[in-house]
């Protein structure tokens, strides 16, 4: 395992998780390639080798497509996310690309109710490192849980 790709991966995914818990949220999309695939999925449908996923994209567009819908279109209940993940687990590494696991937990805070946990899971993820940046390439996000209480608006 190289140093500087764990490093580095670490420093991606505080980023990632910032621009999603802290903002802005336009920054999320820039954490990717821009032919990235990034998913939500349940662990039993990764499992089955199921593609279907709650969220599923095959481009940074599509990714900054969401985060306008979600800004001018949606309409939901206001919330937030704070995430904590565990240490990325480099899984291989060959050339530039990096795959590593890292497991995450979600806490949903709303206005005006509870903190929650709202998502547990695993990130699977193909890193692209170069000039001192990792970029996903893929993440394949698996929940634990087969069950969403609420529409997921917020990427995980």
């Amino acid at each position: 395992m190289s140093v500087d790709a764990f490093t580095l991966i670490s420093r991606a995914q505080g980023s990632y998780v910032r621009a999603i818990d802290d903002g802005p949220i336009e920054d999320w999309p820039e954490h990717f390639t821009d032919d990235a695939f990034y998913t939500v999925t349940t662990a039993d449908n990764h499992r089955r080798g199921l593609p279907a996923g709650v969220i599923w994209a095959n481009n940074k567009a599509m990714l900054r497509d969401r985060i306008s819908a979600l800004k001018e279109a949606n309409i939901y209940e206001p919330h937030a996310y704070r995430h904590l993940l565990g240490q990325p687990a480099i899984l291989s590494e060959e050339g530039d690309t990096v795959a590593c696991e890292t497991s995450f937990l979600v806490i949903r805070i709303t206005g005006n109710g509870p903190t929650d946990i709202f998502a547990s899971g695993r990130y699977l993820d193909e890193y692209v490192l170069g000039h001192g940046t990792a970029l996903l390439k893929q993440r394949v996000v698996v929940c634990d849980s087969s069950r969403t209480d609420t529409l997921l608006v917020l990427p995980l």
